[in-house]
């Protein structure tokens, strides 16, 4: 039986290359391309150990091969516990499984945490920190922007404001994504503070079954947006561009007493802690994180220093949320972007009441 699936398996993907010949060329041209890593299709997993496989697609020497999750981690979504490792699926050159925590890690190249700190494409970590109510351009490039929105408070005899990252506004082809942390007075992990508007829209993601809202645009790009816990943590895809693990996390109680921030007892300060991956940058990339991807950027934080800061405010302070002007953005806005900023823009504010 094994052997017919996968006979047959083979003449559909002989006659899907030829068929995808044309639109990989033209993708290639657009750098819209599934990342190799992901391109496959899904087999049925194997009946006694129920470890998930992967027929590979994507050129090269993983080619039609068939990849197999370890037994240490035999699912690649994990649903019944999403606090263990999930099997990641590499059909690219690497052509192998691994399992990985599907959380964002705020140690890891391209991490954005805390007060806020950031870990840069180089390795290196800096604090940014903007203005409270302040929107800021984390990356602009080609084909992608990523705003965050800033909140925050300014205690009693201090120079500066604390800050964290409440919001992201996603810019890219003709669309927007907006992942904000909803105002919580007493955080509960069991509330789901995660709020999500897809060109304007509220979208749910599922808490049962696959727990994922998925989407086909108008320019043939998959967003996936796929639950990592049963609250609070997601994690999304949007096609050549970008990979984002987003948790919603509290200024926990220990932290407000540590850091002295002094906060007023009925505001959690429920903010987004994330990692990002960009498999398809340009070397001309932007922003307070992008600016880190340049292949020839030296860091100008001051190393060894407990707090090493990044300026650059007047360099990637945006207008909104949802605005791709800045003194240093390269990403262009389409017209049916600027119709839903203002939507989304106010939606912040509802976030925050």
């Amino acid at each position: 039986m094994e052997k017919s699936i996968t006979a047959l398996l083979l003449v559909a993907v002989v006659v899907l290359m030829f068929s995808m010949d044309s639109a990989y060329a033209q993708g290639q041209k657009k750098g819209r391309l599934d990342p190799a890593s992901t391109h496959y299709i899904t087999l049925t997993s194997v009946r006694r150990t129920g470890q998930e496989r992967a027929f590979c697609l994507a050129r090269g020497r993983c080619f039609l091969k068939t990849l197999t999750c370890p037994v240490q981690c035999t699912q690649r979504k994990p649903k019944k516990n999403k606090k263990v490792k999930g099997c990641f699926i590499d059909c690219s050159s690497k052509c192998e499984t691994t399992c990985k925590f599907r959380k964002a890690k705020c140690n890891g190249f391209g991490s954005v945490c805390y007060d806020p700190r950031f870990v840069g494409g180089d390795g290196v970590m800096f604090y940014f920190h903007g203005t409270k109510g302040g929107d800021f351009a984390l990356v602009s490039d080609d084909q992608l922007q990523i705003n965050a929105h800033f909140i925050g408070t300014r205690p009693a005899g201090r120079t500066r404001d604390y800050t964290w990252v409440q919001a992201l506004g996603v810019m890219f082809d003709s669309h927007t994504l907006v992942i904000a942390a909803k105002r919580v007075s007493k955080w509960d992990n069991n509330y789901d503070a995660l709020l999500l508007h897809w060109d304007s829209r509220e979208v749910t993601v599922p808490t049962e079954g696959e727990t994922e809202w998925r989407m086909i645009t108008k320019e043939s790009r998959e967003v996936v947006v796929e639950r990592t816990d049963d609250t609070n943590s997601i994690k999304v895809t949007i096609d050549g561009l970008v990979e984002m693990d987003v948790r919603v996390a509290p200024v926990g109680a220990e932290e407000n007493r540590v850091h002295n921030y002094q906060l007023p007892k009925d505001n959690a300060f429920a903010h987004l802690e994330t990692q990002f991956k960009f498999p398809n940058l340009t070397e001309n990339v932007e922003g307070v994180l992008g600016q880190t991807y340049q292949p020839n950027y030296v860091s100008t934080v001051k190393t060894g220093v407990p707090m090493p800061m990044m300026g650059g405010e007047d360099k990637y302070q945006t207008p909104a949320l949802l605005s791709a002007y800045c003194a240093s953005c390269r990403f262009q806005r389409s017209v049916s972007q600027t119709a839903v900023a203002e939507v989304d823009d106010a939606m912040i504010g509802v976030a925050q009441a």
